[in-house]
């Protein structure tokens, strides 16, 4: 077995339980903008309109083909439209409160801290993310995790997004890590761990969904606990 000298983290859906704080943030703004009074049935399934839409933006903001205000406007604006609602106003507001109160509700994937203090010791840890630089930096010291990362690589700071290995390679040598020492954990097969392959890391997929898949993984788990056994 290789011995590894530094972990690489995904964030979202890795160690912070996004869907989670989201459903939350959720509830607040529809509370604090009276959204039962336009129409929206619930904060619960306006947000499982939102959640689809959200995906499919952030696929095209992946790939360079909208801005991050782009993104921003347009995923509160499509679901408001799913229920007849044409209001910029009201659509940049939810973004702005969104973005404000996700990140301040603390909600990570079970066994996270433990997975930490286990590691900690024994590795160097890292982050690789796409999210946004001023959201990524108050989830990790909400939520009491950033005393444990050495390096936190998010996307943003070059202008390149995960899966492109050249994130990765930039994440590696901002870290004074090499690839053939270092693993890569993540949650999405095509986003983390294709691209980590690509960059010449080994990979743990976080297959939290018992997703089938027909791609060659250095390593597969469904709970975080595991991740102690392999390592």
């Amino acid at each position: 077995m290789i011995r590894y000298r530094h972990i690489f983290f995904d964030l979202d859906r890795t160690l912070w339980d996004f869907d989670a704080a989201a459903e939350v943030a959720f509830e607040r703004i529809y509370e604090k903008y009276h959204l039962d009074q336009l129409g929206i049935p619930s904060a619960h399934e306006f947000h499982e309109v939102y959640h689809p839409l959200n995906e499919q933006l952030w696929v095209l903001y992946r790939a360079n083909a909208i801005t991050k205000e782009d993104l921003n406007r347009t995923r509160f604006m499509a679901p408001l439209s799913h229920y007849g609602i044409e209001n910029v106003e009201l659509a940049d507001n939810l973004s702005k409160d969104y973005v404000y109160y996700s990140p301040r509700i603390v909600r990570l994937v079970p066994g996270t801290m433990e997975l930490l203090q286990y590691l900690k010791s024994k590795y160097h840890l890292h982050i690789i993310t796409n999210g946004f630089q001023e959201i990524q930096d108050v989830k990790m010291q909400g939520s009491g995790m950033a005393p444990y990362f050495e390096s936190i690589t998010v996307s943003e700071e070059i202008g390149i997004k995960k899966p492109n290995p050249e994130l990765f390679l930039y994440a590696l040598k901002k870290a004074q890590a090499q690839a053939i020492d270092s693993l890569m954990i993540g949650d999405e097969m095509d986003v983390d761990i294709i691209g980590a392959k690509n960059a010449g890391m080994d990979q743990l997929f976080f297959n939290r969904k018992n997703e089938p898949h027909e791609e060659e993984v250095t390593y597969e788990v469904r709970h975080l606990s595991e991740i102690m056994e392999i390592l």
